[in-house]
């Protein structure tokens, strides 16, 4: 289903904080949301701004991230249809603590702070989801930062094509397919690693016969627990 055509409702169905709603109650969300619609590389928020909607997105994929000291890009959250961000400065008087940039065509459905504030008021059950996700988003970023500092490189790129696999794997005859949502450079700065790292490390992985990379954007998984294993 599409956007122009769900009339708002398949992002609010697939969006975890709403899960717990009837349909009277969802047929309240449908009623505050906005939609818009995103071209690849734009910008939907830059960090230090304020943001006066929570954000779903509907279809496409946005990447979240900051700039380094050193000037580089580091990928903190890749969001895809379903998943929300901005709710941290609907709860806070608070800046973004990170840039917002879409990585293809990308739909989004937006509800205003001042909607979202009365709605969380109406039903407890969307403010613990919405505390539910916040954890669950450290819980994260805690384990990146971990990752970053004490595995191996070997660790981080089995580690992230089994995140990848998990969200974005479909089944295919030789495994389990993957579409990238990231370019090798970006699978770089989600991994705080060179993109020349990334392709070696991903060659050995082919020549080894655990994945096969299909062009530039596709990797079939052969083996998922060989690769968890290792």
């Amino acid at each position: 289903m599409h956007c122009n055509t769900c009339h708002h409702e398949l992002c609010a169905t697939r969006v975890p904080i709403f899960s717990s709603l009837d349909q009277k109650q969802l047929s309240f969300i449908l009623s505050l949301i906005n939609r818009k619609k995103y071209d690849k590389g734009e910008l939907l928020l830059r960090q230090g701004e304020p943001s006066r909607n929570l954000v779903i997105v509907n279809q496409g994929k946005v990447k979240a991230f900051t700039d380094t000291v050193e000037g580089k890009e580091q990928i903190l959250y890749i969001f895809s249809p379903g998943d929300f961000f901005g709710e941290k400065s609907l709860l806070m008087d608070e800046v973004a603590s990170y840039h917002i940039e879409t990585l293809e065509q990308t739909n989004v459905c937006m509800i205003q702070k001042e909607d979202f504030q009365n709605l969380i008021k109406k039903d407890s059950n969307i403010a613990l989801k919405v505390m539910e996700e916040l954890c669950r988003r450290l819980d994260k970023l805690e384990k990146t930062i971990e990752t970053m500092g004490t595995k191996s490189v070997e660790t981080r790129i089995n580690n992230v094509l089994i995140e990848f696999a998990q969200k974005y794997g479909k089944d295919h005859e030789k495994g389990i397919i993957i579409e990238l949502p990231l370019s090798r450079e970006g699978i770089a700065n989600y991994l705080g690693l060179t993109r020349e790292t990334v392709s070696r490390k991903l060659s050995l992985l082919q020549e080894e016969g655990i994945i096969e990379m299909v062009g530039n954007k596709k990797v079939i998984i052969k083996n998922l627990h060989i690769l968890r294993e290792m």
